[in-house]
């Protein structure tokens, strides 16, 4: 049987969540919110057993860069041996660019 493997959160990914908790929040509706933040928890949490059922990053195409489209928004996720990082949560139109070196 496979090993689990651990799953962390970048700092970009915990701001990520935090923006579209005051989003909704913002909006008067906080309980959209948290329904929004808990189903994308429970996707996260099924790369413990599951982790290369994302696709590939299409705009990236790194085979350890990839994604859960959970609508409306785009896990984006990182494989590292026996670990995922989950690195942004963005809304599901955006595009992900790499940085300049």
């Amino acid at each position: 049987m496979p090993q689990k493997r651990s799953i962390t959160f970048a700092l970009s990914a915990f701001d990520d969540l935090e923006a579209i908790r005051a989003w909704y929040k913002d909006q008067r509706v906080p309980d959209v919110g948290e329904r929004l933040i808990g189903e994308i928890i429970a996707q996260v949490e099924r790369l413990a057993d599951l982790p290369e059922s994302g696709r590939v990053v299409p705009e990236i195409g790194i085979a350890n860069l990839r994604e859960i489209i959970d609508p409306p928004f785009r896990i984006v996720y990182r494989l590292d041996g026996t670990k995922v990082k989950i690195v942004r949560i963005w809304r599901s139109e955006r595009l992900l660019t790499m940085p300049l070196k």
